[in-house]
């Protein structure tokens, strides 16, 4: 009686406190504990992926969260890939326009922006405080466009800083480039034409989203975006945007990126 009562009295914490697979193994820096980071910087894990997102409308079907979640997401599986690396918190806010008079992203609710100068401030303390703490390469990786110059500036700024020292901070454009054109072309060869692959929010960017996230991707607003066209949002037409065409998509930025690093990262 004593024994399956204890077994029960058991059961029952186990069920309120289930079994903790603790981080130690993730590659999320905010995963960790500031000791289990230290032991992993000491063991050889001295790449820095700052992944960089933005809050910006993505149409009638997709969150404004879009780029923070791709960013992160593919900067893990990026850094699964390299072996030496560890992802920071994503940057999220990015310059997206003006705000008086509103232009770009921001004449749509929920847009945030900054400006190019606050964010080029953040990246470069943000990279200074990883060099602090032991990173040698401070990788900036990108998910928006238009601040792809932003990223190198500070860059170019933190490196002559660092000209005397081993850490190097790394704009790497390859990410962007992955995404944008090369995924462009891969799609447009498969017979989806230049307007249905779209610059934002269409066929490609959709698909991207339906691989990595679907629960952010609206599918019964796709044929809204599409009939909306740049006044809802969307440039291009996502309706025929499927989880299997975004894979390709993951895929050729993973393995561009991871490649580019390795190339801006060796010794």
């Amino acid at each position: 009686m004593y024994a399956r009562a204890l077994a029960a009295f058991l059961l029952s914490l186990f069920a309120a406190f289930p079994c903790v697979a603790y981080a130690q193994d993730s590659v999320f820096i905010d995963d960790l504990t500031s000791p289990e980071l230290q032991a992993l910087i000491r063991d050889g894990r001295t790449i820095a992926l700052v992944p960089i997102g933005g809050t910006e409308q993505n149409g009638p079907h997709m969150a404004l969260g879009k780029h923070n979640v791709r960013a992160r997401l593919l900067a893990q599986r990026i850094a699964v890939a390299l072996g030496n690396a560890l992802v920071a918190p994503v940057v999220t806010y990015v310059p997206e326009g003006g705000i008086d008079p509103a232009t770009a992203h921001m004449r749509f609710p929920g847009t945030i922006t900054v400006t190019d100068a606050a964010f080029e401030q953040t990246l470069e303390q943000a990279a200074r405080s990883f060099k602090l703490h032991g990173f040698r390469d401070i990788v900036f990786i990108g998910d928006h466009g238009g601040y792809q110059r932003n990223m190198k500036a500070a860059a170019d700024r933190l490196n002559r800083e660092w000209a005397k020292s081993p850490a190097r901070a790394h704009a790497v454009g390859e990410y962007y480039a992955a995404a944008g054109s090369q995924y462009a072309k891969q799609l447009a060869s498969q017979g989806y034409t230049a307007a249905e692959i779209g610059t934002h929010a269409g066929l490609a960017d959709t698909s991207l989203m339906l691989a990595l996230d679907p629960g952010l991707v609206r599918t019964d607003k796709l044929a809204a975006a599409a009939a909306g066209g740049a006044a809802e949002g969307a440039v291009g037409d996502p309706r025929r945007a499927t989880a299997a065409l975004g894979q390709a998509g993951v895929d050729a930025i993973v393995a561009d990126t991871t490649n580019a690093i390795r190339r801006a990262t060796r010794r």
